[in-house]
């Protein structure tokens, strides 16, 4: 359960009276959620959105849901798996609400709903084949989550996490401030380096849409607000703390996001060791920047490293005379030494006539493959087109690559070729999901020849 991420003894109180005691506040926030949708950002949409991310699971899995609040997630999660689901938190009455929904919906019988704190969990190691923390794992901070959760995980078992983190390089002032006193965000490279660091995969991510955080929470939680007649000092503080966080949201989301991971634990992995490939270690911390015109040749060098022709390389030369061609949208991922080891593109393309951007080439040198360069760049790139207010990414590429970065197949939106591909290899990612994602015929700039 999200437990309000301003809360704390640090917080200073509306009234004019003494200050309320930090366990009655604590009192109150609780109380102001109680029967509300959901005690975070999320919807059913986006839960069942990160499940189909989710690779194979047994036939009767075993799901952990941690920080469970109300249980919107455990329930879709049992109903779609045909699942058991451990449902903990620590506020019991909302367990009730969950007990009481489960009974509705005819899932009493596989959710079983338990007050347990997050941090004391009495499960043996491998107990789960499915973690899921939607908008919980700050109370503990994402980093430890990870470490200690990931024992209760069964060899090939999977954790689902939403953290909130920054949309771009560059947020405001004002944000920042914010965020430094209530939970210090990260970038998504940061966080995708601290799950690597903790011995995981990310199979995927996901960013969540910005009617996850009204629709279902902040609309409900402002209502409940306005229809309060007794309001204590407690509440009064709890308010206050509210509604600082939902006006932040208001005057600047666009600087922060919540993003979905999946991440499946590494079997060559032990605690405090690093994996290492030949004597260069797999924890590289990789900066991602524009290109600037002293990387051109760099550039083309990476793309004739990475591919048997020249093809792509003379391909990216061509795109640059092209009208196509968006400044800004062509990133290198630097390697510790200042070398150009990673490259990926976003050029203009068209779907059903409407404006997207179209993903590719991207290239790594052979030396730097599978160590993480080409997702850090590609990773910066989707968030610089999601802060230009791009619409759509298509890529045509490996289909168990790509979906990690939150594509799916392009034939779900009704977006299409006019050549013969596999239907998993032609991928499309929306970028703002509060708008409608075009669909039709993808055109290509003209340099790609099809």
């Amino acid at each position: 359960m999200n437990q309000g991420v301003l809360l704390s003894s640090d917080t200073p109180s509306c009234s004019t009276s003494s200050a309320p005691d930090v366990s009655d506040v604590l009192d109150a926030f609780f109380s102001l959620h109680d029967g509300l949708p959901r005690q975070a950002p999320g919807s059913d949409a986006t839960t069942g959105t990160l499940l189909s991310l989710v690779g194979g699971l047994p036939a009767d899995p075993r799901v952990l849901d941690i920080g469970c609040g109300s249980g919107r997630a455990s329930l879709v999660l049992a109903e779609a798996l045909t699942a058991n689901v451990t449902a903990v938190d620590t506020h019991e009455p909302i367990l009730d609400e969950l007990r009481r929904a489960a009974e509705r919906s005819g899932l009493s019988s596989r959710v079983n709903a338990a007050a347990l704190s997050m941090t004391e969990l009495p499960f043996d190691a491998g107990s789960f084949d499915l973690i899921w923390a939607e908008g919980s794992a700050y109370i503990m901070g994402f980093d430890a989550a990870l470490r200690e959760w990931r024992r209760l995980l069964a060899p090939g078992g999977t954790l689902v996490i939403t953290e909130c983190e920054w949309s771009h390089s560059h947020p405001s002032t004002e944000a920042r401030e914010f965020w430094a006193e209530a939970y210090p965000l990260r970038t998504t490279a940061e966080n995708v380096g601290a799950a690597d660091a903790a011995g995981y995969t990310v199979a995927a991510t996901y960013r969540l849409p910005d009617r996850d955080w009204f629709d279902e929470y902040y609309t409900p939680l402002d209502q409940r607000i306005a229809q309060l007649t007794t309001v204590t000092d407690s509440m009064a503080k709890a308010v206050a703390v509210t509604r600082r966080e939902i006006d932040m949201r208001c005057e600047h989301g666009t600087d922060y996001s919540y993003t979905g991971y999946v991440l499946t634990p590494r079997p060559d992995h032990e605690d405090g060791e690093e994996t290492t490939m030949s004597d260069t270690t797999t924890r590289i911390s990789w900066a991602t920047r524009p290109e600037t015109p002293g990387d051109i040749e760099a550039i083309r060098a990476v793309n004739l490293a990475a591919f048997d022709t020249a093809g792509e390389a003379d391909l990216i030369e061509a795109l640059r005379q092209d009208p196509a061609w968006l400044p800004g949208l062509s990133w290198v991922a630097q390697a510790p030494d200042g070398r150009v080891a990673g490259y990926a593109l976003l050029t203009r393309s068209w779907v059903g006539g409407e404006n997207a951007l179209t993903l590719g080439p991207v290239a790594v040198l052979p030396e730097y493959q599978k160590l993480g360069a080409g997702g850090a760049v590609i990773r910066a790139l989707i968030d610089e087109a999601r802060t230009r207010g791009e619409r759509l990414i298509v890529v045509l590429g490996h289909a168990e690559y790509y979906p990690r970065f939150g594509f799916t197949r392009a034939s779900g939106h009704g977006i299409s070729v006019t050549f013969d591909v596999p239907d998993e290899t032609l991928m499309a990612l929306p970028l703002d999901e509060s708008v409608p994602v075009p669909s039709g015929t993808i055109r290509y700039p003209a340099p790609f020849g099809v």
